[in-house]
Parts: C-alpha cells; structure tokens; sequence
C-alpha cells in the first residue's frame, strides 16, 4: 500500500522529469509548475489506489488536465505594454465622431448605407444581411464595395471614419 513517503519520494525523484513533460505540452515554464502541481496534487488523492509503476498514472493526469485548461482557456486577450487602441476621449468627442459617421453615410444611396449599417455596425454576415434586405448574397458584397468606394472618395467621410476607428 502506498503512503505519504512513498508519494514524497516519487515527486523528489520524479519532479524534473515531469516539468519538463508538462513544459513540452504547455510551452511555458510558468504554466508548466502549475500544471505540475495541479497534476501531483490530482495525483496525491488517488495514490492509494495507483499500482505498482506510478508513471502512466501521473501522465494521463497531466495530459488530460493541459487538454482541459487548453480548452478551457480563453485567448482573446495578450498582455502588452501599449494599449493597442487609445483611449476613449471626452463625451463631446466622441458625440462628434458619432454625428460625423451619421453625416458621411447620408451620402450614400438608401440601399449601400443599409448594407454598411448591416455588415459593419450590426456585424451581420453577408447571407443574414442578404435575407434581410431580400437580396442576393452577390448584390450585397457589391453594394458594400461601393459604397466603401464611395466612403473612400469622399474626404467628410473618410475624416468621420477615421475619427471612429
């Protein structure tokens, strides 16, 4: 039966080989400890029960738990040093830049600035924004490409969409 020594010596003699086996299927050192750890600590309550040759056990452990936080873990943020947008100024600002992007999609036919307002502020996809004009996908991509040629030509509107983005 295996008790508390037993599993102390197996981490002192096991504990290098199995970072470096968590830091190959994670890739960071940092995330790699706690991995380690998190798999020695998911280890030590079932250690009465695991056989003779621990190994296998304590691998399946540290792969199933990277495959969960893998897939748990979510990517949509880096850390940085420089914010990758700036900050949002004053209301008045930015009730400015609003009334701009208003102005610059007047210029455009009724149909291009539904396909604008559709595609890019409601983020609809093409085919959603297709059914609910009760057009082609086709007609849709090139109403959008001109009135985006139209936005491009027009200096009050590329000034709107510049203070917007």
């Amino acid at each position: 039966m295996r008790d508390r020594a037993d599993f102390e010596r197996y981490v002192q003699q096991r504990s290098d080989r199995l970072l470096r086996t968590a830091y190959l299927l994670c890739r960071d050192w940092a995330t790699a400890e706690d991995l380690l750890q998190t798999a020695l600590a998911k280890a030590w309550l079932a250690w009465r029960r695991v056989g003779e040759n621990p190994d296998p056990y304590v691998y399946r452990i540290l792969a199933n738990t990277h495959a969960s936080w893998w897939r748990r873990r979510w990517r949509g943020e880096q850390p940085t040093e420089v914010l990758p947008e700036p900050a949002v100024g004053d209301s008045a600002d930015l009730l400015g830049s609003r009334d701009a992007v208003r102005q610059a999609l007047t210029c455009l036919p009724p149909k291009q600035r539904a396909v604008i307002v559709l595609r890019y502020f409601a983020d609809l996809g093409d085919a959603q924004t297709a059914e609910i004009l009760g057009c082609s996908v086709a007609t849709v991509r090139s109403q959008a490409s001109r009135a985006l040629a139209r936005l491009r030509v027009d200096s009050a509107a590329r000034s709107a969409m510049s203070l917007e983005g």
